[in-house]
């Protein structure tokens, strides 16, 4: 369900995209990431980094891309927060003796065990992930027009992500040990 929820904003962007146009669904991204950053902070009593960061980067570019009626600032915001994300992982493994894939597992109950280097693996391949498509994104907005952008956000972004995430899973299994022993 929380996975459902981080991905609201996106999917009513290009619903709204497609009814009204890249500004009407550029100020639908900024107010539904507002809100789904006064939700998460309810829930958890506290703001987490990266939603902040990219809810102000949705306000502020989404902002200038209604001020200016330029639709290239909310694209750009995509290739930002992929790249932040990036920086963060690859950062992260400098941090502590746990990545941060590893860490955020951990804090979602995850029972999943791996030896440090597969969660090192896990981390990085996560972090070139989102450079890869962060670039991807850059070639999208200078070589097709902005439907063809959104189109490619909506489906592309997300078909990619769920490939990824079935291609570790898969990799995953082959190293994963279960806890066993549980509490109860």
């Amino acid at each position: 369900m929380a996975a459902l929820f981080e991905l609201l904003p996106i999917v009513l962007f290009f619903i709204v995209f497609k009814l009204a146009g890249i500004y009407v669904a550029t100020g639908v991204l900024i107010g539904t990431s507002v809100i789904q950053l006064a939700v998460s902070r309810w829930r958890e009593h506290r703001f987490r980094t990266m939603p902040v960061a990219v809810t102000v980067l949705a306000v502020v570019l989404g902002g200038i891309t209604i001020a200016l009626h330029d639709p290239a600032f909310i694209k750009w915001k995509f290739s930002i927060v992929y790249w932040l994300f990036a920086i963060v992982l690859i950062g992260g493994q400098f941090i502590g003796k746990k990545t941060l894939i590893e860490r955020g597992m951990r804090a979602m109950n995850s029972d999943i065990n791996l030896p440090a280097p597969i969660w090192k693996r896990l981390n990085l391949s996560w972090a070139l992930f989102f450079l890869l498509l962060g670039g991807i994104n850059t070639w999208v907005i200078y070589n097709l027009t902005t439907e063809q952008w959104v189109d490619f956000k909506f489906y592309g972004v997300l078909g990619a992500t769920l490939l990824f995430v079935i291609g570790q899973a898969i990799y995953l299994s082959r190293h994963v040990e279960m806890d066993t022993e549980k509490e109860g």
